[in-house]
C-alpha cells in the first residue's frame, strides 16, 4: 500500500464531512487569531472571560424572574464595585509588601547565610563547607536575578500605566455590552454559520458546560483559597501575608504543581521570620491543611463534574497552553484539554460515523 493511498484513506476518513472541514478551519483561524493578534485584542478577550463568568449570575437572576436589564446591571454593579476594591484596597496593599520583601531581601539573604553556617557546624560530615559555599552561590545569583527582574517589572509598568487606564475604562464597557446584548452578539455570530452544524452545536454544548462549569468554579476557588490562607497567615503573624495568599490562590491554576511551587516561597518567609521553631512548623501544619481541604473537600464541591483527563495530558496542557497565551492559557489549559477531548470523541469518522448516525435516529411514522 503506497503512502498516497494511507493519507487519501486517511483524509476520507477524518475529512469526508463537509461540516468538519469547516470546524477545521474555524478552529485554525480562531487559533491563529489569538495567537498573532492576542496583545492587540487583550481588552476584548479578557472582557469576553469576565463576561462569560458573570452570566452565571445574570442567568440565576433570570430564573428568579428578574428582568434582563435589571439583573445585568446588577451583575454590572456588583463586578465594578470589586473591581474597584480590588484597584484601591488590594493591588496597593500587595504592592507595598512586594515593595518590602525586596528590600528585606538582603537580610533575608544574610539570614540564610547564617543558618547554613550553623547547619555545618552541627552536621559537619553531611554538610561541608564547600557545600555550603554552592549553596550560598546559587542563592546570591538567585537573589541578583529576582531584583533585576523586579526593577525591570517596576520600570516597565511605568510605561504601562496608560494601557492599565485603558483597561480599567475599555473592559468594563465591553463587559456591560456583552452581557447586555448576549443574545443579539450570538444569533449574529450563529448566523454567519451553516443551516447544517449538527457538529459543531455538539461541540458547542460540549465546551460551554466543560468551561462553564471549571472556569466559574476555579474562578471560586481562587477566591476562597487566597482569603483563607490570607487570615490564617495574619493569624500566626506572618509578614507579606496578602502577598502570600495571591500567591497559594493563584497556585491552584495549575494542579500537582501549583501547590509546590507555592509552598516554596511560605517556607521561606516562615523560616526568616520565625526560625526553625514550632511557629515555623504551626504555619507550615496550616497551610497542609488548607492544600489537603481544597482538594478533598472544596473541588469535589465546586466541580461536580469531574475533568476526566489524565495527569499527564494536563500538565502537556499547562505546558502547551501556557507557553502560547501565558496568564490565560494556564487559566484556561484544562478546559482546552478538555474541548480537544470532546472535539476527538465527536469528530465524524466516514461513512460508518454517518451510519451509526442514521442509525441512532428514530424511525418516521
Amino acid at each position: 500500500m503506497s503512502l498516497r493511498t494511507v493519507v487519501r484513506g486517511w483524509i476520507d476518513h477524518y475529512f469526508s464531512d463537509e461540516e468538519a472541514v469547516l470546524l477545521l478551519v474555524l478552529l485554525v483561524v480562531g487559533f491563529a487569531v489569538v495567537i498573532w493578534l492576542g496583545k492587540m485584542l487583550a481588552p476584548f478577550l479578557t472582557a469576553l472571560v469576565i463576561a462569560f463568568l458573570l452570566q452565571g449570575g445574570v442567568n440565576a437572576l433570570r430564573r428568579r424572574k428578574v428582568p434582563h436589564l435589571i439583573a445585568v446591571l446588577t451583575v454590572f454593579l456588583a463586578f465594578v464595585g470589586i473591581l474597584l476594591a480590588l484597584a484601591l484596597i488590594l493591588l496597593p496593599l500587595i504592592w507595598n509588601q512586594l515593595a518590602s520583601l525586596i528590600q528585606e531581601t538582603p537580610r533575608m539573604f544574610a539570614s540564610g547565610q547564617r543558618m547554613l553556617d550553623e547547619l555545618q557546624m552541627t552536621y559537619p560530615k553531611l554538610i561541608t563547607p564547600d557545600l555550603v559555599q554552592d549553596w550560598i552561590s546559587v542563592l546570591s545569583r538567585e537573589a541578583t536575578q529576582i531584583s533585576q527582574r523586579a526593577l525591570t517589572l517596576s520600570l516597565a509598568s511605568l510605561g504601562n500605566v496608560l494601557a492599565l487606564i485603558v483597561y480599567l475604562v475599555l473592559v468594563p464597557i465591553l463587559v456591560f455590552f456583552m452581557l447586555k446584548d448576549r443574545d443579539r452578539l450570538v444569533g449574529f455570530l450563529v448566523s454567519l454559520l451553516p443551516a447544517r452544524r449538527d457538529l459543531m452545536t455538539r461541540v458547542w454544548i460540549e465546551m460551554d458546560l466543560q468551561i462553564a462549569n471549571y472556569v466559574r468554579g476555579k474562578a471560586i476557588e481562587i477566591v476562597i483559597v487566597g482569603t483563607v490562607t490570607f487570615f490564617t497567615f495574619a493569624f500566626f503573624g506572618l509578614p507579606y501575608s496578602a502577598l502570600l495568599a495571591v500567591l497559594v490562590g493563584f497556585s491552584v491554576l495549575v494542579p500537582y504543581i501549583g501547590a509546590a511551587v507555592a509552598t516554596l516561597p511560605v517556607a521561606a518567609v516562615a523560616g526568616f521570620h520565625f526560625g526553625l521553631g514550632d511557629d515555623f512548623l504551626y504555619v507550615l501544619v496550616a497551610y497542609g491543611v488548607i492544600q489537603a481541604l481544597d482538594g478533598n473537600v472544596l473541588v469535589p464541591v465546586l466541580f461536580s463534574e469531574a475533568v476526566n483527563l489524565h495527569p499527564v495530558s494536563i500538565i502537556l496542557a499547562v505546558l502547551f497552553f501556557g507557553g502560547i497565551w501565558g496568564f490565560w492559557g494556564i487559566f484556561f489549559a484544562i478546559p482546552l484539554a478538555t474541548l480537544l477531548k470532546a472535539l476527538v470523541y465527536a469528530w465524524p469518522r466516514g461513512i460508518k460515523h454517518k451510519q451509526r448516525s442514521l442509525a441512532k435516529q428514530p424511525a418516521n411514522g
